[in-house]
C-alpha cells in the first residue's frame, strides 16, 4: 500500500498555516452573544397539547407570507448542521487547526437555528407543528456537498454559500417589519460574514499555492451554485417567492455576493493563470455575462408584475 501523500493531504498541509492565522484572527474577532437574549419571552404563551394551551392559528402571526416562508427556509438550512458537521469533518479532519475551526464553527452556527427557532415560536410566527415536521423530513434526507471531497470545490462553495446566507438573513429582517426580527437576523448575519471572511481568505492562499487549480474550482462551483437548503419541501415555490420579495434573487447573487467575492480574490488580475486554469476563467467571465443578463430580464418581470399589481388595486 503506497503511504505517498494524496494531493488533498498535502494542500491541507499546506493551508493548515493559514488556517491557524485565519482561527487566530476569527477569535479576537467574533464577539460573544446569547440567543435568549434576542427572544421576546414575554409574548410567549403554552402552545395546545400536553399543557392544554391556545392553538396556533394564522391570525397570530405578525410576519408577512413571504418573511414567514423565508424565515422558515432559512431555519431549515441552519437545522441540518449535523450533516454539515459531517461533511467538512470528514474533508477538514479533526485535528490541529483544522479541528479547531471545524468544531468553533459549528458551535457557533448552532446558535442561529436554537435563536431564529425561539423567535418563531414565542412570537407565534409559524405554525409549530407543520414546522416540526418540516424539521424531521429535511433532516432525516440529510445533506450531502455536490463537490465530493475536492478541498477547493468545497472551500470555494463555502466562501460564496456563506455570503449569500449572511445575505440573505439581513434581508429577511429588513422585510419582516418587526424590530426585533431585525435585530436577530442581523446579529446571525454578523456571524455568516466572519465566515465568509475565513473561507474567502483560505481561498486566496489556495490562489497562490495552486492558481489553476483554484480557478477551475471557483468556476464550476459558481456554475453549479445552489444553496444548502435546496432540499427542502417545494424549495423551488419558495425561493421564488422569496426572489419576488427581493430578498435573495438573481441580481443579488450576482452583485452581492459573487462579484465581490471575485473582486477581493483579484481573479482578473491572476498573471499566474495557464493552460486548464486560464480556460477556466474564461468560461467564468462568459457564464457571468449570461447570468447578468438573466438577472435583468428577472428584475424587468417582476417589475411589471408589481405595476400590474398595483393598477389592479388602484382600480378595484
Amino acid at each position: 500500500m503506497s503511504t505517498e501523500p494524496t494531493a488533498t493531504t498535502t494542500l491541507l498541509l499546506d493551508l493548515e498555516p493559514v488556517v491557524a492565522a485565519n482561527l487566530d484572527r476569527h477569535l479576537a474577532t467574533a464577539k460573544e452573544w446569547f440567543p435568549h437574549e434576542y427572544v421576546p419571552w414575554s409574548q410567549g404563551s403554552d402552545f395546545d397539547g400536553v399543557l392544554g394551551g391556545q392553538a396556533w392559528e394564522p391570525s397570530q402571526s405578525k410576519l408577512s407570507d413571504v418573511a414567514r416562508t423565508s424565515l422558515i427556509v432559512n431555519l431549515l438550512t441552519e437545522d441540518n448542521l449535523p450533516s454539515y458537521h459531517h461533511e467538512i469533518a470528514l474533508l477538514f479532519g479533526r485535528d490541529g487547526a483544522w479541528g479547531t475551526w471545524v468544531h468553533r464553527w459549528t458551535a457557533e452556527e448552532g446558535r442561529h437555528g436554537t435563536a431564529i427557532r425561539d423567535y418563531l415560536l414565542t412570537t407565534r410566527a409559524v405554525d409549530p407543528v407543520a414546522l416540526e415536521r418540516a424539521r424531521m423530513r429535511h433532516m432525516a434526507a440529510g445533506f450531502a456537498s455536490d463537490y465530493g471531497h475536492g478541498v477547493l470545490d468545497s472551500i470555494a462553495y463555502v466562501s460564496f454559500q456563506e455570503l449569500a446566507t449572511r445575505v440573505a438573513h439581513r434581508n429577511t429582517g429588513r422585510i419582516s417589519g418587526d424590530p426585533v426580527c431585525e435585530q436577530l437576523l442581523a446579529r446571525v448575519a454578523q456571524d455568516e460574514n466572519l465566515h465568509m471572511l475565513f473561507y474567502r481568505n483560505l481561498l486566496g492562499a489556495a490562489f497562490d499555492l495552486a492558481p489553476n487549480t483554484a480557478m477551475r474550482a471557483v468556476t464550476e462551483v459558481v456554475k453549479s451554485f445552489q444553496m444548502p437548503g435546496h432540499t427542502i419541501d417545494n424549495f423551488t415555490r419558495k425561493s421564488v417567492q422569496i426572489a419576488m420579495a427581493g430578498i435573495y434573487d438573481l441580481r443579488i447573487h450576482h452583485d452581492e455576493v459573487i462579484t465581490p467575492i471575485l473582486r477581493q480574490l483579484r481573479v482578473s488580475e491572476r498573471e499566474t493563470l495557464s493552460g486548464d486554469g486560464a480556460r477556466a476563467r474564461d468560461e467564468l467571465y462568459t457564464f457571468l455575462a449570461t447570468l447578468d443578463i438573466a438577472a435583468s430580464r428577472f428584475t424587468e418581470r417582476r417589475q411589471a408584475s408589481r405595476e400590474r399589481a398595483n393598477a389592479r388595486a388602484a382600480s378595484a
